[in-house]
C-alpha cells in the first residue's frame, strides 16, 4: 500500500538510518561493514506532517510512496544523508566574549588568577545579568542558527549565568525562542555559587532549592547541578537533585570532570537521565551507570581546549553503557557548536570509531535528553530531520575535519539551512 508523502528525499548514495530493523523491514539490505548503522545504498526516504513514513531502496520508492500534490522532493545525487545530530549538552544562553581571557590562559594566565580578577564565570553572570532578555534572545537565537548550519537539529540548552531566579528565568525564556531546531531546556541554577554570596555555597543551594526551583517549575525539562572539585559536594548535589525530582523536573549531573567527585555514582543512585563530563569516571561508576540506565555524555570539545584528559569513552562503552557525545559550548571552555568537529576529536582522541562516534552523536544524544523515541535515528514514526553531507561517505566526517561538511539541514522535513546558511520556511528544491 502507498503511503501518502508532502516530503521526499531521493538517491542518496549511503542513508544512514540507525535503525537496522527499519532497513530489514522494508526487505532492504545494510551496506556489508556498516557497523550496525543500518546504511542503505541508492537510498530514499519519504515523509508526511513532518515525520518519516517510509525508507529504503531508489529503486523501491514508486511502488511505496504516493506524493502529494505539492510535495517537495529533494535530489540527494549520490550524497551521504545522515539523522540531524542531537547536541546533549550546550550552554548556549550568556552575553558576553571570553575570547581576550581565552588568550590570556594560553599565555599561561591560570584561570584562579583570571577568576581573583573578576574573569572567568563571574564575567559571564555579570554581562548576562546585565543584557536585556530582547539582547539575549537575539545573541542565542544567532548561535541556534549556527548549530543549525552545521547540522545540529536538536540541542539540549543550559541556563546557569543568571544565579538568581530572574536571571535564570530570563535565560530560560531566551533559550525558548521560536528556532527550527528542538530543543530540551536545563535549569542549571547551581553552576557555580554566585560572588555577592562570597563562597557561602549552602546558603545558595538553599535559595535553589526553596526558591528557584519551585519558581521555575515548568520553565524546563531538567534540572542539573554541577558536582565537582570548586563547585558542589554530593550531599549538596544530592539536595538539588531530590529536591528536583519532587517537582518533576527530569535530573542531569556535571560530574568527574575535574576530579573524582563522586557525582557519577549520585546519578546511578537518583537514577539521572544523564551524567555529563565524566573525564575521571571509574569502572565501579561505569557499572554503575549503566546499571541504571543513566547515559554517559562525553564532551571532547572541553578536554582539547584545557588541554586535560578525555573521558574514558571507549570503557564505558566496552562497559555496555550508553554514550553521548556533546559540544559542550560555552564561553569559557568550548565556544564551538559543530558537532561534525566533536566526531572528530571523539574518533582521535577518545579512539572511538566512526560508528561509535556517530551512533554518539545522533541516538545516543536523543536518549540523554530523553528523546529517542522522536530524533536520532531516519525511521518511520520519528521526526524527518536530516543532515545531506557535501561527502559521498560517512567517513568522511572524521577524515575531513575542520569544515562544514553539512550541505542542507531538514528539520521537520522543511529545509531549514542549505551550505551553512539557515533559510528557515525553505521549500525549495536542491
Amino acid at each position: 500500500m502507498s503511503r501518502p508523502a508532502d516530503f521526499i528525499l531521493r538517491h542518496a548514495g549511503e542513508l544512514v538510518t540507525l535503525a537496522p530493523a527499519a532497513v530489514a523491514a522494508v526487505g532492504a539490505e545494510a551496506l556489508p561493514g556498516d557497523d550496525g548503522l543500518g546504511v542503505i545504498a541508492d537510498a530514499a526516504l519519504a515523509a508526511r506532517d513532518g515525520r518519516i513514513v517510509w525508507v529504503g531502496r531508489e529503486a523501491d520508492l514508486a511502488g511505496a510512496v504516493e506524493p502529494r500534490a505539492g510535495a517537495v522532493e529533494l535530489d540527494a545525487a549520490g550524497a551521504c544523508v545522515l539523522p540531524g545530530f542531537v547536541d546533549a549538552h550546550t550552554h548556549a544562553v550568556f552575553a558576553g566574549s571570553r575570547a581576550n581571557e581565552y588568550a590570556a590562559r594560553l599565555g599561561g594566565v591560570s584561570y584562579a588568577q583570571i577568576l581573583s580578577s573578576g574573569g572567568g564565570i563571574n564575567a559571564t553572570v555579570a554581562a548576562t545579568r546585565a543584557a536585556s532578555l530582547e539582547e539575549l534572545t537575539a545573541v542565542t537565537l544567532k548561535r541556534l542558527d549556527s548549530f543549525l548550519a552545521h547540522g545540529t537539529t536538536t540541542l539540549e540548552v543550559k541556563s546557569g549565568y543568571g544565579l538568581t531566579t530572574d536571571h535564570e528565568a530570563k535565560m530560560l525564556a531566551a533559550a525558548a525562542a521560536g528556532h527550527p531546531t528542538r530543543r530540551r531546556l536545563t535549569l542549571l541554577g547551581a553552576h557555580f555559587t554566585p560572588a555577592e554570596l562570597g563562597g557561602r555555597d549552602d546558603e545558595f543551594i538553599d535559595l535553589v532549592c526553596d526558591e528557584m526551583l519551585p519558581a521555575l517549575r515548568g520553565k524546563a525539562d531538567f534540572v542539573d547541578v554541577f558536582c565537582d572539585e570548586g563547585a558542589f559536594s554530593v550531599a549538596q548535589s544530592r539536595r538539588v537533585l531530590e529536591a528536583g525530582k519532587r517537582l518533576g523536573f527530569g535530573l542531569k549531573i556535571h560530574a568527574d570532570e575535574l576530579a573524582r567527585s563522586g557525582g557519577g555514582l549520585l546519578a546511578a543512585e537518583l537514577g539521572c537521565t544523564s551524567a555529563d563530563h565524566l573525564v575521571h569516571a571509574t569502572f565501579e561508576e561505569i557499572a554503575a551507570l549503566r546499571a541504571a540506565g543513566v547515559v554517559a555524555v562525553v564532551l571532547p570539545g572541553t578536554s582539547f581546549t584545557l588541554h586535560q584528559a578525555y573521558a574514558p569513552a571507549r570503557e564505558m562503552l566496552d562497559g555496555g553503557l550508553e554514550v553521548a557525545l556533546a559540544t559542550d559550548f560555552n564561553p569559557g571552555t568550548c565556544y564551538c557548536e559543530n558537532m561534525q568537529q566533536m566526531i572528530a576529536l571523539a574518533c582521535q582522541e577518545m579512539r572511538l570509531t566512526p560508528a561509535q562516534a556517530l551512533r554518539a552523536a545522533t541516538l545516543g544524544g536523543a536518549a540523554a535528553v530523553g528523546l529517542r523515541d522522536e530524533v536520532g535515528s531516519l525511521e518511520p514514526g520519528k521526526a524527518c530531520d536530516l543532515v545531506v553531507l557535501d561527502a559521498t561517505s560517512r567517513h568522511e566526517l572524521p577524515y575531513h575535519f575542520g569544515v562544514n561538511l553539512a550541505a542542507l539541514v531538514v528539520v521537520g522535513g522543511a529545509v531549514a539551512a542549505r551550505r551553512g546558511v539557515p533559510c528557515h520556511d525553505s521549500k525549495d528544491e536542491t
